[in-house]
């Protein structure tokens, strides 16, 4: 009922910086959020970041606290991570997410997810 479609993957450098971005269509309006998960060849996928609607409350991954930024665009329609200060382990298959209204809410567990944009991160 909710599709994503991710954008803005790369080749870029170590230090470099990429901006993802995700649009999103169906019923968003009963969505609590998006947010963004990766994977790496070899690895199970991982929580990067969420932000929720109500407030623009964001969550990060350690990994990625004060390198990366999640910012919405249109209400409940798109969301970007931009990506600073790269390094190589970023590599990895990005996810854009959407979470449904519910209670509670499970960063972990999405309910929607996009088909996934490639980053490469090169030394």
């Amino acid at each position: 009922q909710v599709q994503l479609v991710e954008s803005g993957g790369g080749l870029v450098q170590a230090g470099g910086s990429l901006r993802l971005s995700c649009a999103a269509s169906g019923r968003t309006f009963s969505t609590y959020g998006m947010g963004w998960f990766r994977q790496a060849p070899g690895k199970e996928r991982e929580f990067v970041g969420s932000i929720s609607w109500s407030g623009s409350g964001t969550n990060y991954a350690d990994s990625v606290k004060d390198r990366f930024t999640i910012v919405g665009g249109n209400a409940k329609s798109s969301v970007h991570l931009q990506m600073n200060s790269l390094k190589p382990e970023d590599t990895a298959v990005y996810y854009c997410v959407a979470y449904m209204i519910r209670a509670p809410v499970r960063l972990s567990a999405p309910d929607y997810w996009g088909q996934g944009t490639q980053v490469t991160v090169s030394s």
